[in-house]
């Protein structure tokens, strides 16, 4: 369709489809907010703002299934639409007519959280929607740095600190390609010495003739040191390396599972690539050297697998329910399998213990299920596949797969088919939800009045001109 349109067309096209999508965020933004609000009004009088998974987590949930999205990202969007709605109701008319793009809202969302007094925000409301049109060509620090101008004028106690680098001190792992991971952050300098001069004591402990560079021993250092090892074990394969009292060194009881079919593990046959939930792909080359040094536990097929007679699944079956799932089988999580309960999908003992019956569940979702149910609550139908057909509040229905089944083709072959009664409405059992020290909004009071209190001091210490 773009080769026959002029530039001048194709210009004005990018500024139609940038209107529209400023229009299409607000339009969900402010409904999430608005589906929240009748929630939380209409909830009832049950003491749910205790709850651990209160009434705001439940909300969450819906949206996330139906944009299927985590409850974490459900939950920002919820709050930016509360925001708007409650808070800037001005900002957001503009937005809402395309004149103000996202970062722009974001900025002001966060950076305006400290004000407390109704008709100071109202003013700031009303010069924000004033002049944040003309903001959307600022970069992000500049955005920031405005908004806080107009806050400072309104209100200076509710001001963002910057956070400190030391605040910010952070590490993070996530998959990259191949087999391999990378990891990034920032820590504090004496504890970045300390890792720099450890890895290269480590390098160093093999004998001249490892196949491995320096850089690559620094990385598989890195390993040793997960594993609790005080060494690294030399690759030269000789017999009679200097080197070999390093290959016993203890280790600690670091766990990984890594998913792989029997004739990868053994390098008989074609191979598969295994899988390391969360991180992709081993090659399948790989595979035989890492098998042989780990623990094997071998999945028994679902159509092995038959009903137990307790609530609690063995070992056999947890395993294969966990590789079948691998992740939460919630609508939009995807929370990994050593975090999840096995849930009873007709709870026991009306529904057996039975992979037709059992699935992985995050501890807030099984919690939402349980807490949630019955009319006008959440339900769930498994199928033999390992499908689950969930059934909102509102009565949408999102239909989830078993994530190792995409990978793993014979962990979808269904089991047994169970013929049960559907779920009873079950009995409130608000006593038995895990509870919080303080409501979601003692918390928030709590957090802005020790933060304008620490600006407060930090001002009457050192008062303008600053």
């Amino acid at each position: 369709m773009f080769d026959t349109l002029s530039e001048s067309e194709l210009l004005d096209l990018m500024r139609g489809a940038q209107h529209r999508e400023r229009v299409a965020i607000a339009e969900r933004l402010l409904a999430a907010g608005r589906l929240c609000q009748r929630r939380i009004r209409d909830s009832g009088t049950d003491n749910r703002e205790q709850w651990c998974i209160d009434n705001w987590e439940a909300v969450a949930a819906e949206v996330g299934a139906e944009l299927d999205i985590s409850r974490a990202r459900a939950s920002s969007q919820m709050n930016y639409g509360i925001e708007l709605l409650e808070r800037l109701p001005r900002l957001a008319a503009v937005f809402a007519a395309g004149e103000v793009d996202f970062r722009v809202i974001a900025a002001v969302v966060f950076r305006t959280g400290l004000i407390t007094d109704h008709d100071i925000m109202a003013t700031v409301d009303e010069r924000l929607a004033r002049n944040a049109p003309g903001w959307n060509w600022l970069s992000r620090d500049k955005i920031a740095e405005i908004v806080d101008w107009h806050v400072r004028q309104a209100d200076p106690d509710a001001v963002r600190a910057e956070r400190s680098a030391d605040a910010d001190r952070h590490v993070e792992v996530g998959p990259s390609r191949h087999g391999v991971s990378e990891f990034w952050g920032s820590v504090r300098a004496p504890d970045a010495a300390a890792l720099d001069r450890r890895l290269d004591e480590l390098a160093a402990m093999v004998c001249r003739d490892d196949p491995r560079t320096a850089r690559q021993r620094r990385a598989d250092a890195i390993g040793a040191l997960a594993a609790g090892a005080s060494a690294l074990a030399c690759t030269c394969g000789s017999g009679d390396c200097p080197a070999r009292e390093n290959s016993g060194a203890d280790t600690g009881q670091i766990v990984i599972h890594l998913v792989a079919e029997a004739q990868s593990v053994t390098g008989d046959g074609a191979q598969q690539p295994g899988l390391l939930p969360g991180y992709g792909a081993v090659p399948a080359e790989l595979m035989p050297d890492l098998a042989s040094r780990a623990k094997l536990r071998p999945v028994a097929g679902g159509a092995q697998l038959r009903a137990e007679p307790h609530y609690r699944p063995s070992a056999s079956l947890a395993d294969f329910i966990r590789c079948r799932d691998l992740t939460c089988r919630f609508p939009g999580c995807d929370r990994p399998a050593e975090v999840a309960d096995i849930d009873h999908t007709v709870p026991y003992p009306i529904g057996p213990t039975h992979p037709s019956n059992l699935k992985l569940l995050c501890r807030a979702h099984h919690l939402v299920k349980t807490f949630y149910a019955g009319p006008g609550g959440w339900s769930d139908r498994q199928l033999p596949d390992g499908r689950v057909i969930w059934t909102s509040p509102t009565g949408r229905t999102y239909t989830t797969k078993p994530a190792g089944a995409l990978f793993f083709p014979q962990l979808a072959i269904p089991t047994e088919a169970l013929t049960l009664p559907p779920t009873a409405e079950l009995p409130k059992r608000g006593v038995m939800m895990p509870t919080r020290r303080r409501t979601r909004a003692q918390e928030r009071a709590r957090r802005i009045k020790w933060e304008r209190g620490r600006n407060h001091a930090k001002t009457a210490a050192d008062p303008p001109p600053f």
